[in-house]
């Protein structure tokens, strides 16, 4: 059963001045997707790759300009109100205030939406439990980590008990134990039966969460699929070799690789060449005879299996990992 269906979802906006006029500018140009009830699905792609647009759409928060979906059965245009109630929203920013604690921010949330003072009470004693905030919950937020910042923002988005959680980058900004503490916490939510809509840039992320993933590049999908499902597509072994780049031996090195049987594919990345061959362990060898033998050093080698950097890089000639790094 499918929690969201969207088809052909856009979303144009009005660009600053440009010699007197205003620019039209698409950030997201029609996406079609599907996305299961009870699963982690993740929305992977750079900074400015339209998926926080995407996000901000089905939680209601922005109007699409057209297209159509359905959210938690409702359609999205003219029945936001009914998806409001059955969702729950993360944003990259967090919603708490400071300047309260962890229990009166939890206290308000749950009011807002309509619940009497004991019901409130009981929800959030129950998300301070599960979440692990009782050490801190009365303490001004003010003063919290960062993980413990957004295990707040994650209880406050399931006040509600939502069957749809919408996470906005959730673990952007945390220290490595934070956000291994913040995916079991996501897991815990699939295993209770909510579906996690998680947007992120970080390949690592999306390759141990999401039980399905979309690729998002240009405002548009450019893969979708499991994680080992999309790796699978690319057969064979990476090889990432490094050439120093002076006097022409890089375009020199490009020029012989791409001749060579055993290389069925090269992309000639920033500062590396990702070369994608069959039975690496036998090849790579062969490889540096190769350059050795035309005179080229070579000052990086590393032998891998496919990674969805290299999905990535293979459906837009760019790598991830440099994308969100610039």
């Amino acid at each position: 059963m499918n929690i969201i269906e969207t088809h052909d979802l856009r979303k144009r906006f009005k660009s600053r001045e440009d010699k007197g006029k205003r620019q039209l500018v698409e950030a997201v140009k029609g996406v079609s997707m599907n996305v299961e009830k009870g699963e982690i699905f993740g929305f992977l792609g750079p900074n400015g790759a339209g998926k926080t647009t995407t996000l901000r759409m089905l939680s209601t928060l922005l109007q699409p300009t057209s297209g159509d979906a359905k959210v938690v059965g409702y359609d999205l245009h003219s029945q936001a109100d009914k998806i409001r109630e059955k969702i729950g929203y993360v944003s990259q920013a967090g919603g708490a205030d400071t300047h309260s604690s962890a229990v009166e921010n939890l206290m308000l949330q749950a009011q807002l939406y309509g619940m009497d003072k004991q019901s409130a009470k009981k929800r959030t004693e129950e998300l301070i439990v599960a979440l692990q905030l009782d050490s801190f919950a009365k303490r001004l937020a003010k003063t919290y980590s960062g993980g413990q910042k957004r295990r707040l923002d994650l209880a406050l988005g399931m006040v509600n008990n939502p069957d749809l959680l919408f996470l906005d980058e959730p673990t952007t900004g945390l220290d490595p134990q934070s956000r291994a503490h913040l995916w079991e916490e996501v897991r815990k939510l699939r295993e209770s039966g909510t579906t996690v809509f998680l947007t992120t840039h970080y390949l690592d992320e999306a390759d141990v969460l999401a039980d399905r993933l979309a690729i998002m590049d240009g405002g548009t999908i450019v893969a979708e699929g499991t994680p080992n499902t999309l790796k699978q597509q690319i057969a064979g072994d990476v090889v990432t070799l490094g050439v120093v780049a002076q006097n022409g031996e890089k375009e020199h090195a490009f020029s012989v690789l791409r001749g060579q049987s055993y290389v069925r594919e090269i992309h000639d990345g920033t500062d590396a060449f990702q070369l994608y061959v069959e039975r690496g362990e036998e090849t790579l060898p062969a490889i540096l005879r190769l350059m050795d033998g035309e005179g080229l050093k070579v000052n990086k080698v590393s032998l891998a299996r496919p990674t969805l950097d290299d999905v990535f890089l293979r459906q837009t000639g760019r790598s991830l990992r440099e994308t969100s790094a610039n």
